[in-house]
């Protein structure tokens, strides 16, 4: 598509777009009295509207039937989590009984790293991306110390290339051969937090098992941002956020991907609790743990309901709008569409140079559009917000704009270039 910079160009893709709708299925923030340009999903998605109702339905069963609600409410709480297996496996690309919602990202990485990283005198090593998120990091570091290796001999670290901002594939997977003789385990997040490089999952997941290692993901920046086919890449496992791309409210409940060559090993090395336990002999109280052989296995806890329901909002506008294939083809128009207007007015003459270091090639990025300010920096990101465009700033000089396809249009896109075209004139 050839992309023109003008009101009448977005506002005519505006009126094409077969998503449009759903815009108005979520709450903006105001700036001046009006809706605020709102580029920020990747850090917390805006709140769908059908939130409030969610919550209070809950809230009414609580009131209306107290213990009971476990049964009686309107989605009985005793299940709830398993409303949210067809949806999520959907979205990742997964069998239903492979994805449960649970807990928070990082604690749901502990757990599958209790499962997943059984280090050997052979075999101890992990590699990941140098710039993953800091939490996986601590989480890496904190399970070798667990098990008395060193991070700094074990933990493997793949870098990009002097004086590159993304990894190559072909690095990634040289580094996985170097050390496949004592590599335990390959840890990347599917989207770089910091670039927005999409890595290529299949390809680090087959090198992973030619090395005799494990394969797992953190999705916190592809889940609802990229197709995924975790099931058939044969992903050993894969953990996610729900409050980014997933709209689900801050600190919402998270989830957990185990492929299925998996969670029927009930010998498999876990942390018990008794909603892992197998669900038709619970309430039991047996001593010994069995655990389910799907998903469900990992769970330690009850469902947490207040949470779920705020989830269960976002999800089922996601449904509704038929999955990632139809909203992954307006992500990949909308981020083209910033991607011009960005460099265009770098062609302007003007003095600040926007150097965008996500990668070029669609195939490889989600929505989200990382770019070094040269000659600005911070003040030109605090001008932009002043301006009222919601984008975050990352240490040490990234500003980060991310259109997400059910809230975003392409006018939005189009007023967010014409803001950024100010604050640097």
């Amino acid at each position: 598509m050839k992309y023109t910079n003008s009101l009448a160009f977005a506002r005519e893709q505006d009126k094409k777009d077969s998503l449009k709708k759903f815009r108005s299925k979520f709450y903006f923030p105001k700036h001046g009295g009006r809706d605020a340009l709102y580029f920020c999903g990747n850090s917390l998605g805006l709140q769908p509207r059908t939130v409030a109702a969610n919550i209070t339905t809950e809230l009414e069963d609580w009131s209306r039937f107290a213990s009971e609600a476990h049964f009686k409410a309107h989605t009985p709480w005793y299940s709830y989590h398993e409303v949210f297996a067809k949806p999520l496996s959907k979205l990742c690309g997964a069998l239903p009984q492979e994805v449960i919602a649970m807990n928070q990202l990082t604690v749901n990485l502990h757990l599958l790293l209790i499962t997943f990283y059984r280090p050997t005198a052979g075999r101890y090593k992990i590699i990941c991306e140098a710039s993953a998120f800091p939490s996986d990091q601590y989480a890496l570091q904190t399970q070798m110390n667990l098990h008395g290796i060193d991070p700094d001999k074990a933990l493997v670290e793949v870098t990009p290339r002097k004086g590159e901002h993304l990894l190559r594939t072909e690095d990634i997977l040289k580094a996985i051969d170097e050390h496949s003789g004592s590599l335990a385990l390959v840890l990347f997040g599917g989207i770089n937090y910091l670039t927005g490089q999409l890595f290529d999952m299949p390809s680090i997941t087959r090198a992973a098992h030619k090395a005799g290692a494990l394969a797992g993901f953190d999705l916190a920046h592809a889940m609802g941002n990229a197709e995924l086919k975790l099931h058939d890449w044969q992903a050993d496992f894969a953990v996610w956020c729900s409050y980014k791309y997933l709209n689900s409210g801050p600190g919402g409940v998270a989830g957990a991907f185990i492929h299925s060559k998996h969670t029927a090993n009930l010998r498999l090395p876990r942390l018990g609790g008794w909603w892992g336990y197998d669900k038709k002999t619970r309430f039991l109280m047996k001593k010994k743990f069995i655990p389910m052989p799907t998903a469900e296995g990992w769970q330690l806890s009850n469902a947490p309901v207040l949470s779920m329901a705020a989830h269960k909002a976002s999800l089922d506008i996601f449904m509704q709008a038929g999955g990632m294939s139809p909203l992954r083809k307006k992500s990949r128009a909308l981020t083209a569409y910033l991607e011009s207007l960005l460099m265009e007015i770098n062609s302007s003459g003007y003095k600040t140079k926007l150097e965008i270091i996500t990668p070029a090639n669609p195939d490889e990025r989600g929505c989200q559009l990382s770019v070094i300010a040269h000659g600005a920096g911070r003040e030109l990101y605090d001008k932009i917000t002043r301006s009222g465009v919601y984008c975050d700033w990352r240490e040490p000089n990234v500003i980060r704009f991310a259109p997400a396809p059910l809230y975003n249009s392409f006018t939005d896109v189009w007023k967010l270039g014409q803001a950024i075209q100010k604050c640097v004139r």
